[in-house]
């Protein structure tokens, strides 16, 4: 006969549990109530987050526009000094000249501040390389203001100009040997012209010419030595090279040697073959008058800079190159290691 044993639950064990899982209901709604406070937290922090960034975008955007507003206005204003500086340190200029040298300073100012005050160059190469362009503006202001006040002195002397004059003629003396640029642009001179005028073609045209060779070491030393442009960070080839045309066939790497070698063939011969220009365009339309002081400070200064800043450019293309065909290089390294992995 089996007997079989009854459990009785009495009232506190009822009560007992009855108030467990009253806890338990509690304890759940709280930790409910935790996540949804923290929820609720959460999406005000990043509700508020988004809403300083909606606000504070327009005023960012507005910095950033008056920044670039004030950064292309002074590179204009550099600009302005600089074509204005003869006429502003030599004590007498003509006033048609004056006129002349306000008119194109203002168009090159002009040109200069709708260049930097838009978002992407147009015509100015190698905006975002920084020292390329300010490298020449700086040794462009040495020389002119040097040159204007070399000028200055011939009328009113003092003891800066004396100073200027001395060094400027033992640079002139110093490159004016046989064959050399600044004696090709000497013999343009008319046999009888006066000596005073062969010295101040000399002192100018040894300043200027000197000034480009040492702008054109300084950019191979920023190259060789301190890596450009990779020092800045990345380079981006076609903001830098808005002229350059990448669709126009043909590897990208050899366009950029060929141009380059033609920039340097060009920038090395270019001081050459100046005088014998300036000599051609004066048996066709009459000599060219070099007493004019402003007239002799441009002209000089153009003869030897323009085929620098030429010889640079040929440099800078060479670098470019030099930088895609690394770039290549990783890239099919790259490739070729991850092949191999999985296979």
């Amino acid at each position: 006969m089996q007997s079989s044993t009854t459990r009785t639950i009495n009232l506190p064990e009822i009560l007992s549990l009855f108030s467990a899982s009253l806890e338990q209901g509690s304890e759940k709604r709280q930790k409910l109530g935790n996540i949804e406070a923290s929820r609720h937290n959460w999406w005000s922090q990043h509700w508020k987050q988004g809403a300083a960034k909606k606000r504070a975008g327009p005023v960012k955007r507005e910095l950033v526009v008056v920044s670039k507003f004030i950064s292309a206005l002074s590179r204009a204003v550099l600009v302005v000094l600089l074509m204005l500086a003869p006429a502003l340190i030599l004590p007498t200029v003509d006033p048609d000249t004056a006129q002349i040298v306000v008119v194109v300073a203002l168009l090159f100012s002009l040109l200069t501040f709708i260049e930097y005050f838009g978002r992407y160059p147009s015509i100015v190469e190698f905006r975002f390389a920084a020292p390329y362009n300010r490298m020449k503006f700086f040794v462009l202001s040495i020389v002119v203001v040097w040159l204007s006040f070399i000028a200055r002195g011939q009328v009113e002397p003092s003891a800066l100009t004396l100073i200027l004059t001395y060094f400027g003629q033992v640079i002139g003396n110093w490159v004016d040997f046989p064959f050399s640029p600044v004696r090709l642009l000497i013999l343009l001179l008319p046999t009888e012209a006066d000596p005073q005028i062969i010295g101040s073609v000399r002192t100018f045209a040894g300043v200027a010419y000197s000034a480009s060779l040492v702008m054109v070491l300084s950019f191979v030393v920023m190259v060789r030595v301190f890596g450009w442009p990779m020092r800045n960070g990345a380079f981006n080839v076609w903001v830098n090279l808005p002229l350059f045309d990448p669709t126009r066939g043909g590897d990208i790497v050899e366009r950029l040697r060929r141009d380059g070698s033609l920039n340097i063939m060009l920038g090395a011969l270019l001081p050459f073959f100046f005088p014998a220009l300036i000599k051609t365009i004066a048996l066709l339309f009459g000599s060219l008058s070099v007493e004019s002081p402003q007239t002799l400070i441009w002209i000089t200064t153009l003869w030897a800079l323009l085929p620098a800043s030429i010889l640079v450019r040929g440099i800078a293309l060479f670098r470019v190159a030099e930088l895609i065909e690394e770039k290549r290089r990783r890239v099919y390294a790259k490739a070729q290691a991850e092949g191999l992995q999985e296979a």
